[in-house]
């Protein structure tokens, strides 16, 4: 079936499992979770324990498992974290989906969780599949405005060619950032050349992030910046 949406907005499932009232159990999955990595147990039995526990629904577990990390990971993340007032002359490289989906997902009033770690993330799952929406072209300028603010000399996005409509996104996002100078490279797995890279990256890709990489957390300031009214689940401890 082709994909009708035209807002990267919030499932219709969200307002329940994201209430106010839902917060403080997802806080305590969350810390039991965490605990549970840092001792070494898988992602699954570990996220199974935990959801069984406190009965989560599946959108509540996919929560947990994209804010936790282990006290050892959380700790080599923030080594590794380049502060955004520090980026100013140097040059970014942007996973580019990881960071517009992020930032569309909060225009749209969809559910943008803060981790563990610090990292802004949203609840979407691409599977192979990209589409613009309504917010593509504002979540580009929002960043597009921050990147000027911030200073870096340079700014290259990289997006994965496998994705549906990657070419075509592209396209715009060299159109949308002409003025800033962006570049734009399509390329079959970006995550390996992200995680070896000698420039500081934008991303909140967990496995990017392990791989000691240096990285800017250029979707939370984005977020906490310039969208105030973002609907923001905080399980950062």
């Amino acid at each position: 079936m082709p994909d009708q949406r035209s807002h990267r907005g919030p499932n219709p499932e969200d307002q329940r499992d994201f209430a106010s009232a839902e917060l403080p159990k997802l806080g305590r999955a969350h810390s039991d979770f965490s605990w549970l990595l840092s001792r070494g147990y898988a992602h699954r039995s570990g996220i199974k324990l935990v959801g069984d526990r406190y009965s989560l629904t599946v959108r509540q577990r996919t929560a947990v498992l994209r804010c936790a990390c282990s006290d050892q990971e959380r700790a080599e993340r923030h080594r590794h974290e380049v502060p955004v007032t520090q980026i100013a002359g140097g040059p970014l490289l942007i996973d580019g989906f990881n960071l517009l989906t992020t930032v569309e997902a909060a225009l749209a009033g969809g559910v943008v969780l803060v981790g563990r770690d610090g990292c802004c993330r949203d609840m979407a799952s691409m599977n192979g599949h990209f589409k613009l929406v309504e917010e593509t072209a504002p979540a580009l300028a929002l960043i597009g405005r921050t990147l000027e603010q911030l200073g870096p000399s340079e700014a290259v996005w990289m997006l994965d060619s496998p994705v549906s409509n990657s070419g075509r996104l592209a396209n715009f996002i060299r159109s949308v950032g002409k003025d800033w100078g962006w570049r734009v490279e399509l390329v079959r797995n970006p995550d390996p050349i992200l995680a070896e890279s000698p420039r500081t990256v934008v991303t909140a890709d967990s496995a990017i992030l392990d791989a000691g990489v240096g990285w800017a957390n250029l979707a939370r300031e984005v977020i906490f910046t310039q969208l105030p009214d973002a609907w923001l689940v905080r399980l950062e401890e």
